[in-house]
């Protein structure tokens, strides 16, 4: 009998702007995760967004890591070796590969719709603001040669009627409807940048990676994923989603809370204040406790990571 495969999980944060306290917690509980169970922990650099993504981010986010303690295995901006680049800006013909492996499959389509085309024919989910694609431009609609010409498309991937269901690693068994949910998704834009669905899909899978940790504001995109998985025929990793860090009103902290970002928190804490209260945050060690990320490794259990949101106070 084969050996198991040795644990890969990864960090892959997005260089627009300065690391806050809840990807740190992300970064924490991925290496946490996989570190405790012998593996190995790899570090991509998300760049898709053109206007947005900036070297000196990416750059400023790995002194942070480093000086967090949270040293990975694989990957950042320099490496080098079978992958070639682990920054998804240099990965373009990876993914064309990929849609073009989708396309044989006459799985894809071109969609000229707007955002503002697709609201004006769909209410937003009343939970979460999403918005489910009612495929206007899908192959038959009379609606699709009414918009074609003018500008560039999209490529959209078409979705079975079906539930996709997972297991996950924090929240338990999951069943999603892709046409409920959000419909058949983009892979490409019109701009011709790289939709995340396809580029994490492929990412992960040709890295290795077998385990993905991340907030749960992503727990539902992963039936998107795994539709994408099971059709280009990888291995599907576990998917384990933790809980989101709010602000006292209750919103998702986001890169716009300079209060919480790296470059506030260094001026004012130690790496191991830092570390310690996110190990508090995770349920490892009690409150005001400071420690590093290697004190964590033997406390570290999911069962410990509380479901809920947590709000900073």
């Amino acid at each position: 009998m084969a050996a198991p495969a040795k644990v890969k999980g990864r960090f892959a944060p997005s260089p627009t702007g300065r690391m806050h306290l809840g990807n740190v917690y992300s970064a924490l509980l991925s290496w946490l995760s996989a570190k405790s169970k012998g593996g190995d922990w790899l570090l991509r650099i998300e760049d898709l967004d053109p206007g947005r993504s900036r070297l000196d981010f990416a750059r400023q986010l790995e002194e942070d890591l480093l000086w967090l303690g949270l040293e990975w295995d694989e990957g950042g901006l320099d490496a080098k070796g079978p992958l070639d680049t682990y920054c998804q800006s240099r990965r373009g013909e990876i993914y064309q590969s990929q849609l073009d492996r989708l396309e044989a499959q006459g799985l894809l389509y071109p969609c000229w719709c707007t955002r503002a085309d697709i609201m004006a024919t769909q209410a937003p989910h009343e939970s979460d603001g999403r918005i489910v694609y009612a495929g206007t431009c899908r192959p038959g609609n009379p609606v699709q040669k009414a918009l074609e010409g003018g500008r560039k498309p999209a490529t959209r991937i078409m979705v079975p009627d079906c539930d996709i269901s997972f297991i996950d690693g924090h929240y338990g068994p999951q069943k999603v409807n892709l046409t409920e949910h959000c419909g058949d998704f983009v892979l490409r834009r019109g701009d011709g940048a790289w939709a995340y669905q396809l580029a994490v899909v492929a990412d992960d899978a040709l890295m290795g990676v077998t385990e993905v940790v991340r907030g749960r504001d992503l727990l539902l995109s992963a039936a998107q994923q795994i539709y994408l998985y099971e059709r280009l025929d990888f291995e599907i990793p576990e998917f384990i989603h933790l809980p989101l860090l709010c602000s006292a009103s209750g919103d998702r902290l986001c890169k716009r809370d300079s209060s919480l970002d790296m470059g506030c928190l260094r001026s004012n804490f130690t790496p191991e204040q830092i570390i310690g209260r996110l190990g508090h945050l995770a349920g490892l060690v009690p409150e005001g406790e400071a420690c590093t990320a290697k004190d964590l490794l033997p406390l570290f259990s999911w069962s410990k990571v509380p479901s809920s949101d947590i709000i900073l106070r």
